[in-house]
């Protein structure tokens, strides 16, 4: 089996053009020393300075080339050695360049960080980066003024908007991923319903009407296959629950799977995206309610499963047309050891933060609600 090629990280030209850009700015930076070399009160930590530039930007630009080197740990480093090489001027700059605001060694090459670190960790981090920067300048020359204002706006603005751009590119691609996944298993679902139909389906059918016709044990039979007749249907015309970014999956589609001759789901025609871990637990407990009339109230009883999406919660109602259960007896049974109706149905509504309601008595049958919070889209279920 082969595994799916890795997707190309979509801030992939944003690291690119840190690349560029710290190029550039080198040859600004090489310009400013020339230009500013004798006035200078130690040029040699001056070229040493742009030396280590040189050497940090080659460094740099092959580790940003890979995607595996874009890594959160070398991102905090280059902010770090820029600070460092950044916090050189006040050895090198003279008394008379500090009076004329004469560029630091690092000049406009400390702003390739910021947009290194936005690409990373998106806006925060890239405001981050810059404001780290920003402080390096104040202390670097040696006092808060109006071009150190300047200069950190920029530097933050730029770690902003290039971390946006990076979060909203991964968030594109990931939803453009989904669509792709959900198109993909839309398509198998609907050549596997063909199929189905073709062959399985119409021998079920075949096999219910004519042991039907015959009676007796044929007549079990018929029954059995008259179950699994509509559950394959309810399978295959039913969408893709299909789980996103953050592990949503839809409720519906999972529960219209449990319909049978017996069992009847109703649900809203549109999908219900809950949480997958949440969708699970419901499903369980519903299997569980409807494992119960299926061993107290008899094979034949008939059981309904209805679905409501109240916008901030979802309703699960389960009810039978059994004979209900006697006062006490649930109390009983958990003082016997079988927690069924405590662990498998209580238990998982309340661990999803609901509520789980039990509405029976002799001769009307029994009835469950549960109502479970729903998360809003992005966020986590408890």
């Amino acid at each position: 089996m082969t595994t799916a090629p890795a997707l190309r990280d979509p801030a992939a030209p944003l690291w690119w053009g840190s690349i560029v850009l710290r190029w550039m700015t080198l040859g600004f930076a090489l310009g400013a020393v020339v230009v500013h070399h004798d006035g200078y009160v130690r040029a040699w930590l001056a070229w040493t300075g742009f030396a280590a530039m040189v050497v940090w930007t080659v460094v740099t630009t092959l580790v940003y080339a890979r995607h595996s080197g874009r890594t959160a740990t070398f991102v905090v480093l280059d902010v770090a050695v820029t600070c460092a090489i950044m916090l050189t001027s006040p050895f090198v700059l003279s008394a008379a360049q500090y009076a004329v605001v004469a560029p630091l060694v690092t000049t406009v090459w400390a702003a390739a960080p910021p947009v290194a670190a936005g690409a990373r960790f998106g806006p925060v981090g890239g405001m981050l980066g810059g404001l780290t920067l920003t402080v390096s300048t104040t202390v670097a020359q040696l006092g808060f003024d109006l071009d150190v204002a300047r200069d950190g706006v920029l530097l933050v603005a730029s770690g902003l908007l290039v971390g946006v751009t990076a979060t909203t590119a991964r968030r594109s691609q990931d939803a453009l991923a989904r669509a792709l996944r959900t198109e993909a298993a839309t398509a198998e679902r609907e050549r596997l319903a063909r199929s189905i139909h073709d062959s399985v389906l119409q021998v079920l059918a075949r096999v219910r009407r004519r042991g039907s016709e015959l009676g007796g044990e044929a007549a079990d039979l018929a029954r059995l296959a008259g179950e699994q007749e509509i559950a394959l249907r309810a399978l295959v015309s039913t969408g893709p629950g299909g789980s996103g970014g953050d592990d949503r999956a839809d409720l519906r589609a999972a529960l219209q799977v449990l319909s049978t001759s017996r069992v009847q789901v109703s649900a809203p025609a549109g999908e219900v995206p809950m949480p997958g871990t949440a969708v699970e637990e419901l499903v369980a407990s519903v299997r569980e309610a409807l494992s119960n009339v299926d061993k107290h109230v008899g094979p034949e009883a008939k059981a309904w499963v209805l679905l409501e999406d109240l916008g901030e919660e979802v309703v699960l109602t389960v009810r039978d047309d059994g004979s209900g259960i006697p006062h006490g007896r649930l109390e009983q049974a958990a003082g016997e050891g079988h927690l069924g109706v405590a662990k498998s149905i209580r238990g998982r509504v309340a661990a999803l933060g609901g509520t789980c309601t039990l509405q029976t008595a002799p001769g009307q049958g029994t009835e469950w609600e549960m109502r479970v919070p729903r998360p809003a889209p992005g966020g986590r279920g408890r």
